[in-house]
Protein backbone atom coordinates (compact mmCIF):
# COMPACT_ATOMS: atom_id res chain seq x y z
CA UNK A 1 0.00 0.00 0.00
CA UNK A 2 1.38 3.59 -1.15
CA UNK A 3 0.40 6.34 1.53
CA UNK A 4 -0.19 9.69 0.55
CA UNK A 5 0.83 12.24 4.01
CA UNK A 6 -0.66 15.29 5.45
CA UNK A 7 1.23 16.98 8.15
CA UNK A 8 -1.50 19.96 10.41
CA UNK A 9 0.46 22.97 10.59
CA UNK A 10 -1.91 25.40 11.05
CA UNK A 11 -1.21 28.35 13.33
CA UNK A 12 -2.94 30.56 16.34
CA UNK A 13 -0.18 33.15 14.81
CA UNK A 14 2.93 34.60 17.12
CA UNK A 15 0.60 34.57 20.32
CA UNK A 16 1.14 30.78 20.26
CA UNK A 17 2.83 29.80 23.99
CA UNK A 18 5.59 27.81 21.34
CA UNK A 19 5.72 30.37 19.06
CA UNK A 20 6.49 32.99 21.23
CA UNK A 21 9.33 31.43 23.19
CA UNK A 22 11.06 30.56 19.88
CA UNK A 23 10.88 34.14 18.38
CA UNK A 24 9.12 32.96 14.95
CA UNK A 25 4.93 33.75 13.29
CA UNK A 26 4.36 30.36 13.24
CA UNK A 27 5.11 27.21 15.78
CA UNK A 28 5.54 24.89 12.90
CA UNK A 29 9.05 26.73 12.48
CA UNK A 30 10.33 26.92 15.83
CA UNK A 31 13.96 25.45 16.25
CA UNK A 32 14.91 22.41 17.52
CA UNK A 33 18.74 21.11 16.72
CA UNK A 34 18.99 23.96 13.92
CA UNK A 35 16.10 22.89 12.41
CA UNK A 36 12.53 24.14 11.93
CA UNK A 37 10.22 21.47 13.88
CA UNK A 38 8.68 20.57 10.98
CA UNK A 39 10.94 19.65 8.83
CA UNK A 40 11.50 17.08 11.64
CA UNK A 41 8.30 15.24 10.90
CA UNK A 42 8.73 16.13 6.72
CA UNK A 43 11.96 13.43 6.98
CA UNK A 44 10.82 10.90 9.50
CA UNK A 45 7.93 10.65 7.07
CA UNK A 46 10.02 10.73 4.07
CA UNK A 47 12.52 7.52 5.82
CA UNK A 48 9.37 5.81 5.05
CA UNK A 49 9.35 3.89 1.97
CA UNK A 50 5.33 3.26 1.97
CA UNK A 51 4.90 7.27 2.14
CA UNK A 52 4.72 8.67 -1.03
CA UNK A 53 3.13 12.37 -1.85
CA UNK A 54 3.72 14.76 1.29
CA UNK A 55 1.41 17.89 2.17
CA UNK A 56 1.33 19.99 4.58
CA UNK A 57 -1.70 22.64 5.28
CA UNK A 58 -0.50 25.68 6.85
CA UNK A 59 -1.43 29.25 6.20
CA UNK A 60 -0.93 31.54 3.38
CA UNK A 61 1.96 34.06 5.14
CA UNK A 62 3.43 31.08 6.85
CA UNK A 63 7.27 30.84 5.94
CA UNK A 64 8.66 28.52 2.44
CA UNK A 65 8.58 24.92 2.76
CA UNK A 66 11.04 22.55 1.42
CA UNK A 67 10.88 21.73 -2.00
CA UNK A 68 9.73 18.13 -1.85
CA UNK A 69 6.20 18.80 -0.55
CA UNK A 70 3.23 20.52 -1.49
CA UNK A 71 1.95 23.13 -0.07
CA UNK A 72 -2.52 23.30 0.88
CA UNK A 73 -4.32 25.98 2.59
CA UNK A 74 -4.93 25.55 6.06
CA UNK A 75 -8.56 25.40 6.85
CA UNK A 76 -10.39 26.92 10.30
CA UNK A 77 -10.36 24.03 12.05
CA UNK A 78 -7.88 20.74 12.07
CA UNK A 79 -11.20 18.74 11.09
CA UNK A 80 -11.86 20.99 7.93
CA UNK A 81 -8.05 21.31 7.09
CA UNK A 82 -8.44 17.65 6.77
CA UNK A 83 -11.15 16.17 4.89
CA UNK A 84 -9.68 19.14 2.10
CA UNK A 85 -6.54 17.40 2.56
CA UNK A 86 -8.22 13.84 2.16
CA UNK A 87 -10.07 15.30 -1.01
CA UNK A 88 -7.25 16.39 -2.95
CA UNK A 89 -4.79 13.57 -2.25
CA UNK A 90 -7.27 10.37 -1.91
CA UNK A 91 -6.59 7.03 0.53
CA UNK A 92 -4.50 5.96 1.72
CA UNK A 93 -3.79 9.01 3.83
CA UNK A 94 -1.85 9.46 6.63
CA UNK A 95 -2.15 12.23 9.32
CA UNK A 96 0.08 13.80 11.87
CA UNK A 97 0.94 17.20 12.61
CA UNK A 98 3.98 19.49 12.71
CA UNK A 99 4.39 20.08 16.60
CA UNK A 100 5.06 16.11 16.56
CA UNK A 101 8.91 16.69 16.21
CA UNK A 102 9.43 13.26 17.42
CA UNK A 103 8.24 10.88 15.17
CA UNK A 104 10.69 8.30 13.70
CA UNK A 105 10.42 5.62 10.32
CA UNK A 106 10.10 3.63 12.96
CA UNK A 107 6.92 4.43 14.97
CA UNK A 108 5.70 5.35 11.32
CA UNK A 109 6.24 1.41 9.72
CA UNK A 110 4.68 0.11 12.85
CA UNK A 111 1.25 2.71 12.89
CA UNK A 112 0.98 1.67 8.99
CA UNK A 113 1.13 -1.73 9.54
CA UNK A 114 -1.04 -1.94 12.31
CA UNK A 115 -3.29 0.39 10.68
CA UNK A 116 -3.04 -2.26 7.58
CA UNK A 117 -3.76 -5.30 9.68
CA UNK A 118 -6.80 -3.72 11.45
CA UNK A 119 -8.91 -3.46 8.24
CA UNK A 120 -10.80 -0.71 8.95
CA UNK A 121 -11.67 2.84 7.26
CA UNK A 122 -10.09 4.82 10.34
CA UNK A 123 -7.16 4.73 12.57
CA UNK A 124 -5.78 6.43 15.22
CA UNK A 125 -2.63 5.81 17.42
CA UNK A 126 -1.91 5.54 21.19
CA UNK A 127 0.29 4.95 23.57
CA UNK A 128 0.14 2.86 26.90
CA UNK A 129 1.01 5.11 29.72
CA UNK A 130 3.79 3.01 31.30
CA UNK A 131 5.44 3.55 27.58
CA UNK A 132 4.71 7.44 27.44
CA UNK A 133 6.32 7.59 30.62
CA UNK A 134 9.76 5.88 30.11
CA UNK A 135 10.59 8.98 27.95
CA UNK A 136 10.73 11.22 31.52
CA UNK A 137 8.87 14.17 30.43
CA UNK A 138 7.40 16.44 33.51
CA UNK A 139 4.88 17.77 31.70
CA UNK A 140 1.33 16.52 32.25
CA UNK A 141 -0.31 14.55 29.65
CA UNK A 142 -3.52 13.66 29.44
CA UNK A 143 -4.94 9.83 29.48
CA UNK A 144 -8.07 8.42 28.86
CA UNK A 145 -8.42 5.50 31.45
CA UNK A 146 -10.28 2.55 29.89
CA UNK A 147 -10.70 -1.21 30.81
CA UNK A 148 -7.65 -2.33 29.09
CA UNK A 149 -5.10 0.10 30.67
CA UNK A 150 -4.59 4.08 30.44
CA UNK A 151 -3.80 5.61 26.93
CA UNK A 152 -2.48 8.82 25.51
CA UNK A 153 -3.15 9.92 21.97
CA UNK A 154 -0.11 10.51 19.57
CA UNK A 155 -1.57 12.72 16.79
CA UNK A 156 -1.24 10.15 14.09
CA UNK A 157 -4.32 9.35 12.43
CA UNK A 158 -4.72 7.04 9.06
CA UNK A 159 -7.52 6.65 6.50
CA UNK A 160 -6.44 3.56 4.32
CA UNK A 161 -10.33 3.79 2.57
CA UNK A 162 -12.43 6.37 0.90
CA UNK A 163 -15.01 5.67 3.75
CA UNK A 164 -12.20 7.17 6.21
CA UNK A 165 -13.77 10.64 5.30
CA UNK A 166 -16.86 9.48 7.34
CA UNK A 167 -14.99 9.55 10.30
CA UNK A 168 -13.50 12.85 9.18
CA UNK A 169 -16.83 14.21 9.00
CA UNK A 170 -17.46 12.93 12.57
CA UNK A 171 -14.75 14.60 13.84
CA UNK A 172 -15.86 18.10 12.33
CA UNK A 173 -19.60 17.31 14.67
CA UNK A 174 -17.21 16.90 16.76
CA UNK A 175 -15.39 20.17 16.57
CA UNK A 176 -18.53 21.98 16.41
CA UNK A 177 -19.05 20.95 20.49
CA UNK A 178 -14.99 21.41 21.27
CA UNK A 179 -15.98 23.75 24.06
CA UNK A 180 -18.51 21.68 25.19
CA UNK A 181 -16.48 18.61 26.73
CA UNK A 182 -20.00 16.25 27.64
CA UNK A 183 -21.85 16.90 24.34
CA UNK A 184 -18.80 16.08 22.61
CA UNK A 185 -18.69 12.53 24.60
CA UNK A 186 -22.64 12.56 24.32
CA UNK A 187 -22.40 12.20 20.73
CA UNK A 188 -20.07 8.75 20.54
CA UNK A 189 -23.15 7.58 22.54
CA UNK A 190 -25.13 7.08 26.01
CA UNK A 191 -23.94 3.34 26.02
CA UNK A 192 -20.11 3.74 26.11
CA UNK A 193 -20.26 6.88 27.92
CA UNK A 194 -22.19 5.23 30.65
CA UNK A 195 -19.51 1.86 30.48
CA UNK A 196 -16.51 4.61 30.53
CA UNK A 197 -17.58 6.02 33.58
CA UNK A 198 -17.92 2.61 34.96
CA UNK A 199 -14.76 1.64 34.12
CA UNK A 200 -15.89 -1.23 31.48
CA UNK A 201 -15.46 0.35 27.89
CA UNK A 202 -12.23 -0.92 26.44
CA UNK A 203 -10.14 0.49 23.60
CA UNK A 204 -11.54 -2.08 21.19
CA UNK A 205 -15.34 -0.85 22.44
CA UNK A 206 -14.92 2.95 22.02
CA UNK A 207 -13.16 2.41 18.67
CA UNK A 208 -16.45 0.15 17.81
CA UNK A 209 -18.68 2.77 18.88
CA UNK A 210 -16.82 5.76 17.46
CA UNK A 211 -17.06 3.72 14.00
CA UNK A 212 -20.95 2.74 14.76
CA UNK A 213 -21.92 6.57 15.40
CA UNK A 214 -19.24 8.25 12.14
CA UNK A 215 -20.65 5.49 9.65
CA UNK A 216 -17.44 3.38 9.21
CA UNK A 217 -14.95 0.38 10.80
CA UNK A 218 -12.35 2.45 13.47
CA UNK A 219 -9.66 1.22 15.39
CA UNK A 220 -7.06 2.19 17.62
CA UNK A 221 -3.33 1.12 17.30
CA UNK A 222 -0.98 0.85 20.24
CA UNK A 223 2.58 1.61 19.72
CA UNK A 224 5.22 0.92 22.00
CA UNK A 225 7.42 3.96 21.53
CA UNK A 226 8.19 6.31 24.74
CA UNK A 227 8.63 9.15 22.26
CA UNK A 228 5.32 8.25 20.52
CA UNK A 229 2.89 10.62 22.53
CA UNK A 230 4.81 14.01 23.15
CA UNK A 231 3.97 17.27 20.88
CA UNK A 232 4.96 20.52 21.65
CA UNK A 233 2.26 22.32 23.18
CA UNK A 234 3.99 24.27 25.02
CA UNK A 235 7.64 26.14 25.80
CA UNK A 236 8.02 23.73 28.44
CA UNK A 237 8.02 20.71 25.74
CA UNK A 238 10.39 22.70 23.55
CA UNK A 239 13.23 22.05 26.35
CA UNK A 240 12.04 18.43 26.36
CA UNK A 241 12.24 17.44 22.68
CA UNK A 242 15.45 19.26 22.18
CA UNK A 243 16.59 16.73 25.00
CA UNK A 244 15.47 14.09 23.40
CA UNK A 245 16.88 14.76 20.32
CA UNK A 246 20.23 15.59 22.09
CA UNK A 247 19.86 12.11 23.29
CA UNK A 248 19.51 10.52 20.03
CA UNK A 249 22.36 12.10 18.28
CA UNK A 250 24.60 11.47 21.04
CA UNK A 251 23.44 8.06 20.46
Amino acid sequence: MRWQALILAGSRGPSDPVAEAAGVSHKAFADLAGRPMIVHVIDALRGVEEIGDIAVSVETDAPALPGNVRRLNAADSPARSVLAGFEHLGPPLLVTTADNPLLTPAMLRDFLAGAARSNTDAVAAVAPRDVVEQAGNPGKRTYLHFSDGAFSGCNLFAFPTREGSNAIAFWQRLEADRKKPWRMAWQVGPGPLLAYAAGRLSTAGIAAAIGKRAGCRAALVPLAHPDAAHDVDKAADLDFVRRRLAKREAG
